[in-house]
């Protein structure tokens, strides 16, 4: 199971990421960066919602109801 983590660097900023859970133990951690902005973070909230999407796959195929 993935998340993502939000939490206050020492600088005020912040930071974003993807954890990696196998039960109740973190077991992969991946930093995706730190913001100090709302549009930032969202940006990287963005972000690191692509990068757990990135292995999944789709449970419907919508290209093919799409008509050109």
């Amino acid at each position: 199971m993935a998340y993502i983590r939000k939490f206050k660097t020492t600088s005020g900023a912040t930071g974003v990421q993807v954890c990696y859970k196998e039960g109740n133990k973190v077991v992969r951690t991946v930093h995706v960066g730190s913001a100090s902005s709302e549009a930032g973070l969202k940006r990287l909230e963005k972000k690191a919602q692509g990068i757990i999407d990135a292995g999944k796959k789709p449970m419907f195929d919508l290209n093919k109801y799409n008509k050109k």
